[in-house]
């Protein structure tokens, strides 16, 4: 057959069919080049944000607010209004990062590669036992999405060099004495209040609620009564506990391990010393005349511990005779270590000692001698240590085969399975949220309602849930989240229809009966009428009063009051219902001195409005042009 096919390719008709066939492709080529369709979501000083930044920055936060709310951001993500809001959030967060990038630059700000590199080296994040694990570290960015260390290196230099311009913004902010008075001031004031609390409940007797009214609110609410989607997954899981079991260590082993790494399990010699210390001061000779004569009394038999006690300028040790406690090496100034460990005789005192700190004698008090732990104290250890080792080592391998088999044959998860030796499992029905271990965990679930493992049906990256734990899942079906019948539901309506009109008679009640409070008129009895009356309350303060936080807060919002002005409003309450407030004194309370924490927040407060000050300065001068992302399909990035 391919040779008919061969032959017939070599007349004259299938030439002239062929050369159209490359002018087509030819054409089509230049116009894919010439007509490219512009996939940007923002322009900033000419420099485009790609969608595939956007994508990622977007998940990257969305990820961070379920790992931070958990439910309460699922049930926040249904709403549409909110996640434009988010959308918008995250283009105005990656905007800004451009224009600090461009300022960086203008600014001659950079990040050397010895810096970049130094720094890699220093993150926990790719160490094993406090030493940098090379296969850790492509483990792990890898996981991150990043394929290529030098992307991940490029990535780093951008956020670092954005923090070097950003620390020099906020760590030069600093307070005066007068503002934090002034922020003390506000915030040790009491105000005098009186509050009626008109109950919203007394008014639902009265309220009707129609058939239309219950169809208006169900057909404007639809989110709000769906059967959340869910999904049951096929997945394998890589865990470092389950690897370790297969893992055989001999005895030689341990014994190899334990003889390479004595050191260990070796305590050096340690020294217990007391000392005397005299500062140098302003007269220096002075302070060497003090401490030889202080050697000379003990020469001649005087109390150490009563001459430190007397004498020594380290108050804190000369409490205790001087008594420094135990000294190992590479602690103190080496002057100081190398006249303590000369010392051979317990009770045994040095001569004059020399260090910054000024001149010492120091005595020897005890010796504890060098301890080597037993190989068979410590046997069992070292082989769990060793099996959690090479368990953790063959997790990492295991993991990016796991990741390259499920890539190369996405349409199901065997090959993967068999590669690390591991079964594939059935998840049972999942939600986005409130999922039992391991799919309580925020990525996981991202991926697994994420358009490639639902609409496209593929398996997913492999997510690292933990550091001993890594899945790949795939669809194996899928429930579509579907409305609950206004019949289910109506009754749940009805009563929040009930609660919102009983709150709207209680908010006209109490506006029409401030508007004659804030005129003089005495309005006890028709505050009477509705079952309340004022209470009063002595010196609230601003943050932890008894009373309810919403009419604290109001309190310190009202104005002061003053002759012929009723300081007052009406609040709202969590539960629905209404309270008349009103601030009758104000006064300040002098503290007896300002906490130190208090400035700390005030220079941190001036720090964030100089940073957001500097980038809306930016922003002023800058050429910025966006596009609308309201309907931006945001494909998830792993």
């Amino acid at each position: 057959m391919l040779e008919n096919i061969r032959e017939s390719s070599q007349g004259l008709t299938a030439k002239i069919i062929l050369g159209f066939i490359i002018l087509t492709f030819a054409v089509a080529g230049i116009g894919s080049y010439t007509t490219a369709v512009d996939t940007s979501v923002a322009e900033v000083n000419g420099e485009k944000i790609s969608q595939a930044d956007f994508n990622k920055a977007y998940t990257a936060q969305r990820n961070r607010m379920a790992q931070q709310f958990g439910e309460m951001f699922n049930t926040l993500s249904e709403n549409k209004e909110y996640m434009a809001n988010f959308r918008q959030g995250v283009l105005e967060n990656a905007i800004s990062e451009k224009l600090i990038d461009q300022s960086s630059r203008d600014l001659g700000i950079r990040v050397s590669d010895q810096r970049i590199k130094q720094t890699i080296r220093q993150m926990p994040e790719f160490q094993s036992d406090g030493v940098f694990d090379n296969n850790r570290y492509l483990a792990v960015i890898n996981q991150a999405g990043f394929y290529q260390s030098s992307d991940f290196r490029d990535y780093l230099r951008v956020e670092m060099t954005r923090q070097q311009l950003t620390q020099s913004l906020v760590a030069s902010e600093f307070n005066l004495p007068y503002q934090e008075e002034m922020l003390s001031a506000l915030q040790n004031q009491q105000r005098d209040i009186r509050f009626a609390t008109i109950s919203a409940k007394q008014f639902e007797a009265s309220v009707e609620v129609t058939d239309e009214e219950l169809n208006s609110y169900y057909q404007a609410n639809q989110a709000m009564f769906q059967n959340q989607e869910k999904v049951q997954l096929e997945y394998i899981a890589l865990d470092v506990d389950e690897i370790a079991k297969g893992i055989a260590i001999t005895d030689e082993e341990v014994e190899t391990f334990y003889q390479e790494n004595i050191t260990s399990y070796t305590q050096e010699e340690r020294r217990r010393v007391s000392h005397i210390l005299v500062e140098f001061g302003d007269d220096q000779d002075a302070s060497k005349e003090k401490i030889d004569a202080i050697a000379a009394r003990i020469a001649q038999g005087e109390d150490f511990a009563a001459l430190a006690q007397e004498l020594s300028d380290d108050s804190f040790s000369g409490e205790n005779g001087g008594d420094l406690e135990w000294l190992e090496t590479g602690v103190m100034e080496e002057a100081f270590e190398e006249s303590a460990f000369a010392l051979t005789d317990v009770g045994s005192v040095s001569d004059v000692v020399e260090t910054s700190f000024g001149y010492h004698l120091i005595k020897l008090t005890a010796i504890e001698a060098e301890k080597v732990k037993a190989l068979a104290d410590v046997q069992e250890e070292l082989h769990a240590q060793l099996s959690s080792d090479k368990a953790q080592d063959k997790f990492f391998e295991l993991q990016q085969e796991v990741a390259r088999l499920s890539f190369e044959f996405p349409d199901s998860l065997e090959d993967a399975a068999s590669a690390a030796d591991l079964s594939v499992q059935t998840s049972p029905w999942l939600a986005r949220g409130g999922n039992s271990a391991p799919f309580n965990n925020a990525q996981l679930m991202e991926t697994a309602f994420s358009d490639i493992v639902i609409l496209e049906q593929l398996n997913s990256d492999i997510v690292e849930v933990n550091d001993k734990l890594a899945v790949v899942v795939r669809l194996k079906s899928y429930q579509e989240a579907t409305v609950k019948p206004l019949t289910e539901v109506q009754e749940g309506i009805k009563t929040t229809l009930v609660a919102q009109k009983s709150t709207e008679e209680a908010q006209t009640l109490a506006a029409d009966l401030l508007a004659e409070f804030t005129s003089g008129a005495d309005i006890s009895a028709q505050l009477a009428e509705v079952n309340a009356a004022f209470e009063e309350h002595k010196a609230i303060t601003r943050f932890g009063s008894a009373i309810d936080s919403s009419i604290s807060k109001e309190a310190y919002v009202l104005p002061h009051p003053s002759e012929g002005n009723i300081s007052a409003a009406t609040v709202t309450l969590a539960n629905g219902d209404l309270a008349l407030l009103e601030v009758q004194a104000v006064s300040a309370v002098d503290a007896a001195q300002v906490d130190p924490s208090l400035a700390q927040q005030q220079v941190q407060m001036l720090a964030q409005s100089a940073y957001k000050s500097f980038v809306d300065a930016l922003r002023a001068e800058a050429k910025i042009t966006t596009k609308d992302i309201s309907n931006l399909t945001v494909q998830n990035q792993y």
